[in-house]
């Protein structure tokens, strides 16, 4: 779970700003806990200072703050290898167990810590499985087994169902946000999200996560399915300058990718295939390189046989393009209409295939 946690909250941490005026306080007794053991409350595995730490007596030890939104602290002691997840709320905690379990240790006094302990029980299972599927067809490439494929697709669709009934027993919970903003990494449909965020109280809606929802719907609808596709121009290997209006009156799927990314390199031959198949029918493909070093994409384009249009800023996750487009995970495609408007997005293997035969057929 630790990972779902990384998605979310590195690099999206806001200046927080709320009404709240309560404190919380946690007084854990940690049976083994060696006498004078720093135990601290951080934000999140970046920020180095403590909102609250103390030294432990007894086993025994007392943090006192207050946070002016509930959000996902990490409680630590030591030399901070060991971290407990805690969904921080103005709240009176007590925490108790043993050292040699400190991840299991009991936390009471605090709605919406139970609330994320029911939320880790429910979908911990699940989301370690969805990985260890996601990467078994990884590894198998463009011809993935159907079963794994079948297992993949239930396993999602069971994840976005737990989290519907999850959300629905707990709309006044600074958690079901949370909850809502773990699934919108596994289903892109808006309009999904939107409902989610109605079902939530004003006062969640307006907490942390309900905000960085919002956010994420808002974000979402650049590059929309039947919105105008976003001009930009930006170089090719040679340094000319192409532009995406240059392509209008063809299909043209808006390609990101980079020489680094391994899941892009294995969906290329994919690509390459669609390319090859309708690029005689008014259809073509325009890569966009998420990549740094200028050999590096080059070789790549050479060594994976992409014929068609390339271009780049050579600026990272800071391409221009990709910003433009909200781009935040690799491969994406986007596919235009000779008309300019978005037909589609993050079309894979045969999904491609079919759309592209829909089309042009």
């Amino acid at each position: 779970m630790r990972t779902i946690f990384l998605i979310l909250l590195v690099g999206l941490l806001p200046v927080l700003a709320g009404a709240q005026t309560k404190s919380f306080k946690i007084k854990g007794t940690i049976s083994g806990l060696p006498d004078n053991t720093v135990v601290a409350l951080y934000m999140d595995d970046v920020n180095s200072e403590p909102i609250a730490q103390a030294k432990s007596q007894k086993g025994s030890f007392e943090l006192t703050g207050s946070v002016t939104d509930p959000y996902i602290h990490l409680l630590t002691y030591g030399d901070k290898s060991k971290r407990l997840p805690i969904f921080l709320n103005n709240d009176q905690m007590v925490l108790t167990g043993e050292v040699s379990a400190f991840p299991k240790v009991s936390i009471t006094g605090s709605s919406t810590q139970n609330d994320f302990a029911v939320f880790n029980t429910q979908f911990a299972p699940l989301f370690e499985r969805l990985q260890v599927v996601a990467g078994q067809l990884n590894q198998q490439g463009a011809s993935p087994d159907q079963k794994l494929r079948d297992e993949y697709q239930s396993l999602i669709e069971r994840i976005q169902t737990t989290i519907d009934a999850f959300i629905a027993e707990r709309k006044s919970s600074f958690v079901a946000p949370f909850a809502a903003m773990v699934a919108t990494q596994l289903n892109p449909d808006i309009s999904v999200s939107e409902r989610r965020l109605e079902m939530f109280s004003p006062e969640v809606r307006q907490g942390y996560f309900g905000t960085m929802l919002a956010k994420t719907i808002e974000d979402s609808k650049v590059g929309a399915i039947g919105s105008e596709a976003i001009e930009f121009v930006q170089n090719d290997p040679e340094g000319k300058p192409v532009s995406l209006s240059s392509f209008r009156g063809k299909y043209v799927l808006i390609d990101f990718w980079a020489s680094w990314c391994r899941p892009c390199r294995m969906e290329n031959p994919n690509v390459v295939r669609a390319y090859q198949q309708f690029k005689s029918k008014n259809f073509t493909v325009l890569g966009v390189s998420l990549d740094r070093a200028k050999d590096a994409w080059v070789k790549a384009i050479a060594d994976d046989k992409l014929t068609w249009t390339q271009v780049s800023d050579l600026k990272f996750w800071s391409n221009e393009v990709a910003q433009k487009y909200k781009v935040q995970s690799i491969p994406q495609n986007f596919l235009i209409g000779p008309d300019g408007k978005i037909l589609a997005k993050d079309l894979r293997g045969e999904q491609l295939i079919k759309q592209l035969e829909q089309l042009l057929n």
